[in-house]
């Protein structure tokens, strides 16, 4: 099976002067040009198409996207290739549903007359940790805990929220008053954070792992030490700073212990 410039065009929502500007600079190659100069392309050129309009999306300039498609590679990085595209393009129409049933939603309460929540009017506009956690845990877990908050009342999450001021505030509490990171109050309020932690699905601690709560605990901490952001929820970079350092203390302890029993 074979499609013209036109057919191709029309398929792709692409006009065929870019088809074949592509050609004229060596990014898609027609399979072949008839007697009649009329350009004709098969699977594999679709196929290269597909990549090339990917890559088109994600901003890369065309130069780039050629230097890409035209290194040596095996079936192998190929099959990897497409399937790190699919699980972008998944992970985008996943954020996509959000907005979508996010504006169903405010419809749906006007058409009724009534007041759209507002906590279910901004689901998926601002998931602006959505790559991290993904990246650092999956996608199961972001999508777990983005349900678990949006299905809070407004009134729930304002509640949420202070307690976890009040979690952070009290770590500067701690430190400013000169506690050391082994103390028996600083460990107290360790533990308090880590229970705190339990209570979000999809964390590893809320599901039990140890060694896997560890390692996120772990990844929290060197957030808490480096990421302005958490300085200012801290109240200060030592008060952060300190319990980053009082955190990795108590989970090493409980990696302690966790060792000790399976080795038991």
């Amino acid at each position: 099976m074979e499609w013209t410039v036109q057919e191709l065009a029309e398929r792709a929502g692409i006009s065929g002067r870019t088809l074949r500007h592509y050609h004229q600079i060596g990014l898609l190659e027609p399979d072949r040009v008839g007697s009649n100069g009329y350009r004709y392309y098969g699977a594999d050129a679709v196929s290269r198409l597909q990549r090339i309009l990917l890559l088109r999306d994600t901003g890369m300039p065309l130069a780039d996207i050629a230097a890409v498609l035209n290194a040596p590679r095996t079936p192998e990085v190929e099959i990897e290739a497409l399937a790190g595209h699919l699980e972008s393009l998944a992970q985008e129409r996943e954020s996509l549903d959000r907005r979508i049933r996010a504006v169903e939603h405010t419809l749906s309460m006007r058409r009724q007359g009534r007041e759209p929540r507002m906590d279910v009017m901004l689901e998926g506009f601002n998931d602006r940790y959505e790559e991290e956690v993904v990246e650092r845990w999956g996608r199961d877990a972001f999508d777990a805990s983005n349900r678990w908050w949006h299905g809070k009342s407004v009134q729930q999450q304002k509640d949420w929220k202070a307690r976890a001021e009040g979690l952070l505030a009290r770590w500067r509490v701690i430190q400013q008053e000169g506690h050391e990171l082994d103390s028996a109050i600083a460990q107290e309020h360790a533990a308090v954070h880590v229970e705190w932690l339990k209570e979000i699905p999809g964390t590893p601690t809320h599901a039990g792992d140890t060694a896997k709560s560890v390692d996120m605990i772990r990844g929290l901490a060197d957030q808490y030490e480096t990421n302005p952001d958490f300085h200012v929820a801290f109240g200060t970079p030592r008060a952060a700073r300190f319990a980053a350092n009082t955190l990795r203390l108590h989970v090493g302890r409980i990696e302690s212990s966790f060792t000790d029993d399976l080795g038991g």
